[in-house]
């Protein structure tokens, strides 16, 4: 059932319109800035996603142990030498790692 007028005057008079509106702006505010987050993949989970292979798979191509991957791909290590060409390659030309995993 509709409020009456004397209803909605009475509701509206204990109302904070003020803090209501900068409370809308806080969150609008945290919304966008949410939006305007990106996250950045390390090129090694991006060559692996890009290859399709499990992560077994993958580090067995690099010929690293899976920690090893996992570590790199969380950022706690970084590949060196040999390994970075490969997950270069890795990256921009899926298919040849594919076709050597086959």
């Amino acid at each position: 059932m509709p409020m009456t007028e004397k209803e909605l005057q009475q509701r509206d008079a204990q109302r904070n319109l003020g803090a209501e509106l900068l409370e809308s702006v806080r969150e609008m505010k945290a919304g966008r800035a949410a939006k305007l987050h990106k996250v950045a993949i390390p090129p090694v989970v991006s060559a692996r996603m890009k290859s399709g292979l499990p992560q077994s798979s993958f580090a067995k191509l690099l010929g690293v142990s899976v920690r090893t991957l996992q570590d790199w791909e969380q950022g706690r290590r970084e590949p060196s030498g040999a390994a970075k060409t490969l997950i270069a390659i890795a990256e921009h030309s899926p298919e040849v790692l594919r076709a050597v995993a086959a």
